[in-house]
């Protein structure tokens, strides 16, 4: 029966053109010194993305569970993730939450060394929000990388990725959220939450653009794919659907060793799980469901109400979330090997039989691998025990290797090369074939009474009938009633030789004397 699935939706990605931002790397001169200071942002770059590939993980979106929900397992980004493919650590700290006051055009300059007066100059509104035009931002950064400004053209720089790599909101546009998100230096949190708000909203509305920052997600997500080689060869040319609703739970990458001193954030506040508060609204995440990532178990199915999901848009907040996330994120929850036990990233019978219970119920987005056949070596059982019809006929063709199958050739041409005074039977029907004479019966190997087992090969060869034809089918007879016929020039019997030496005078006297008797008996 065929499986039920649910329709795809129709999404795009917000991906702006890095080629100015790439030919900006050229004046960063110390990239070691760089990258410890603002984190792994220059990969971000020039990070590929396969758009197929993120296409399709999207449709796999779970909206009541807020992850990522597959056939037989689940994935979903975490801070701890995030915090370490960007290369920068989650502060101590509120993140942000949109209440910080908009920064002065004093306080912009500062932050980006140059002068107040070329800021409030090119301030100016787009969407509805304020910001700085990329085009102003580059031709400073610019002006600074020749003038080798290392703390200028940083700055700038920086400023230009998270503006439009890490949070791109409007094309070609650096609006003042990114701004104080960069000037506070405590992105994860608000990356994290700009992706779940984005997946989360676009699938309540059957599709449309997701912005977040994709290169990081999709470098998240290839972490996860099997690495080996024939996965990412992919010699067969199928489609990313087929490949990911082929995945099972042995094929994850589930856990890298760079998290074994890492402390989760499990919860904050009055929440049973992580809100996340990013430039466009709140929503939860369930930490507990990636447990398995950061090198912990999964041994039972997950409590309800840990996986509280709430969401809210920037804007339609009737319930207050905002102020009760902000005050949640005062008090972080945090869990390590002291309260989760030792290292171990399995998942027990429980988790996984709720997870593809879980699959079922919402419907997968794609169609269900079809079943692939065993592919065996030889049939699953043996043709007409004992016969051979034809050394090239179709089973035998299977095992060009096989010992068994140059044994057999090897039997049947010595059968049809054997000298007929081998032996001299006279078989009592003529119906049935002749066996050879040098038949050997089969041992049956132990274990097995009631016949041969799929696959068992002898060691010597097997029986043969030369004398049916190969097109002949061949049924099983009992042993035919043989009547000997010996040689002439066969011994008929043998008697140990006598120690008498006149015995052959004897037998010829006694011969004498019955000759002489059968005359007289002739004569009566």
């Amino acid at each position: 029966m065929e499986r039920l699935k649910r329709h795809t939706k129709k999404y795009s990605f917000r991906q702006p053109d890095l080629k100015e931002l790439r030919n900006l790397t050229s004046y960063v001169l110390d990239p070691l010194g760089f990258k410890a200071r603002y984190g792994k942002l220059l990969p971000l770059l020039t990070t590929q993305v396969d758009e197929g590939l993120m296409g399709t993980l999207v449709q796999f979106y779970d909206p009541l569970y807020h992850c990522f929900t597959f056939p037989y397992f689940q994935l979903l980004p975490t801070l701890e993730e995030y915090a370490h493919l960007v290369g920068i650590p989650i502060l101590d700290q509120l993140p942000f939450s949109g209440l910080e006051s908009i920064p002065t055009s004093q306080e912009i300059a500062d932050m980006l060394h140059i002068d107040e007066s070329l800021v409030k100059a090119h301030m100016t509104t787009k969407g509805g929000i304020q910001g700085l035009p990329s085009e102003f931002l580059i031709a400073q950064a610019t002006v600074y990388g020749k003038a080798m400004s290392e703390d200028a053209f940083e700055a700038i720089f920086v400023l230009l990725i998270y503006g439009l790599v890490l949070f791109p909101n409007i094309d070609k546009f650096v609006d003042v959220n990114a701004i104080r998100i960069f000037s506070a230096l405590n992105p994860v949190p608000t990356l994290l939450g700009d992706t779940y708000i984005s997946l989360h909203l676009r699938n309540a509305k059957g599709g449309g653009a997701i912005v977040c920052c994709l290169p990081l997600l999709y470098k998240w997500f290839i972490s996860h794919l099997p690495q080996t080689v024939a996965f990412k060869e992919n010699k067969g040319c199928l489609r990313w659907s087929t490949r990911l609703m082929s995945l099972t739970n042995d094929d994850i990458s589930w856990y890298d060793h760079v998290y074994d001193g890492v402390q989760t954030i499990d919860s904050c506040g009055e929440f049973s799980n992580v809100p996340l508060l990013g430039t466009c609204g709140g929503i939860s995440y369930n930490p507990i469901l990636a447990r398995r990532q950061l090198g912990f178990p999964l041994k039972d199915k997950p409590n309800n109400i840990l996986l509280e999901g709430v969401f809210f848009q920037e804007g339609k907040d009737p319930q207050g979330l905002k102020a009760r996330m902000v005050r949640a994120w005062r008090k972080i929850h945090k869990k390590g090997r002291n309260e989760l036990g030792p290292k171990n990233c399995i998942a027990l019978e429980p988790y996984t039989t709720w997870v593809r219970k879980r699959a079922s119920e919402y419907l997968m987005p794609y169609d269900y691998p079809r079943p692939t056949p065993l592919v065996m070596a030889g049939p699953s059982t043996l043709p007409y025990q004992g016969v051979i019809d034809d050394p090239d006929d179709a089973w035998t063709s299977l095992l060009p290797q096989s010992s068994w199958k140059r044994s057999s050739e090897s039997a049947v041409s010595n059968t049809c090369n054997s000298s007929p005074e081998d032996s001299h039977s006279e078989i009592v029907s003529s119906t049935v074939p002749t066996a050879s004479a040098h038949f050997v019966p089969t041992a049956m190997p132990s274990g097995f009474p009631w016949g041969m087992p799929p696959g068992f090969m002898p060691d010597i060869p097997a029986p043969t009938f030369a004398s049916i034809p190969a097109s002949s089918p061949v049924i099983a007879v009992p042993p035919p009633v043989v009547h000997t016929v010996p040689r002439v020039d066969d011994t008929i019997c043998h008697s140990e030789p006598s120690e008498d030496p006149d015995v052959h005078e004897k037998m010829d006297a006694m011969n004498d004397q019955f000759l002489e008797l059968r005359k007289e008996l002739n004569t009566l």
